[in-house]
């Protein structure tokens, strides 16, 4: 059956500054379709606001509208499609925007997190049956956003996009996991495949950054280094397990994180989506300079076409750039939630 619900629906994407004027977002009623098959409807408890969605919004990276936003969310499950066999109703999840078909040739390569199938949808504001599910009260057809849209009080989403978690985990905190925890954990862990014993430069420490550290604290690193222009980040970074932290304003920055690593850390890893953050993470890493080449560093932008860092950041056949995900024209960042306000959708 259809239901109601309150959601933010962006209508106009680069809409001038401030937003507070320009209003590109409004909380309207809108009209979910039931779950199809391999699909689940989920009752939002929080959802977080990230740079990504911003992306949309200010036109960085263009997008179908009107669009319902949100994808880093949690909610408990409240339908579920026919098909779907391994969830029930009442089971507390979180989302997670790189659902994948298990079919496709990246799927096949073992890389789900770049599935052909997932990636037309997200780009056509559709879930993966095809078409979307949400309408807005005159009859218009609304985007998802990432196939989830969950800036609402429900949502309709693939069953791949919902991960079930502890019900002693409180369940609006839990929002959390679904962006900023899975892509700063994610990025030191599975993509610069941090050994223990390692050292890491941790660049940024908003939402993502933070949990980068946590990652570097649990995956074993011997140094963690935690950069950031704000010092109470950098305190912050100290009681989440950072070893040493430097202030990206000091200009002895690169040399500071020499001294500190014996040359330079085994991973640089990005966490901040700023030009002067990506400067910094090649400068900081063993690539440079070239008799200590060797570390890796791992960019968490999505898209970084045509940057140019400043500094020479490969050294030969033992240096390595991870770049995981698709490739936008503009850059955009992954991350940066803000947990330190809270908004109703009333």
């Amino acid at each position: 059956m259809s239901i109601q619900c309150k959601a933010a629906v962006l209508r106009t994407s680069g809409a001038p500054r401030p937003f507070a004027d320009s209003r590109p977002i409004s909380i309207e009623q809108v009209t979910l379709a039931p779950p199809k098959a391999e699909e689940v409807l989920v009752r939002i408890a929080g959802a977080g606001l990230c740079h990504s969605d911003l992306s949309v919004i200010n036109g960085d990276r263009p997008r179908p509208l009107p669009m319902l936003l949100g994808h880093e969310g949690s909610g408990e499950i409240v339908e579920i499609g026919a098909a779907v066999t391994d969830l029930k109703v009442g089971d507390h999840v979180v989302f997670q925007f790189s659902a994948s078909c298990g079919r496709c040739r990246r799927c096949l390569e073992g890389r789900p997190q770049i599935c052909e199938r997932a990636a037309s949808s997200r780009a056509a504001g559709e879930l993966m049956a095809g078409g979307s599910r949400i309408t807005s009260m005159n009859g218009e057809v609304v985007a998802h956003h990432t196939g989830i849209s969950c800036m609402a009080q429900y949502a309709v989403v693939d069953r791949g996009s919902v991960v079930v978690v502890d019900k002693a985990l409180p369940l609006a905190d839990a929002a959390l996991f679904g962006c900023a925890v899975m892509t700063g954990v994610g990025a030191v862990i599975n993509t610069a495949r941090l050994r223990p014993g390692d050292s890491v430069a941790i660049i940024g420490l908003g939402g993502v950054g933070l949990n980068g550290v946590l990652g570097a604290r649990v995956g074993g690193a011997e140094t963690i280094v935690a950069i950031d222009l704000d010092d109470s980040k950098l305190a912050l970074a100290r009681e989440l397990g950072a070893t040493h932290t430097v202030n990206a304003r000091d200009p002895k920055c690169a040399e500071q994180v020499r001294d500190l690593t014996g040359g330079g850390v085994d991973h640089a890893v990005e966490l901040a989506g700023a030009i002067n953050a990506l400067t910094a993470t090649a400068r900081e890493g063993r690539t440079t300079p070239a008799d200590q080449a060797g570390g890796t560093i791992t960019i968490t932008n999505v898209g970084v076409f045509g940057i140019d860092a400043g500094t020479p950041i490969i050294n030969g056949d033992e240096s390595a750039i991870f770049c995981m995900g698709s490739i936008q024209r503009r850059p955009w960042v992954v991350g940066e939630a803000d947990v330190t306000m809270t908004y109703p959708t009333d």
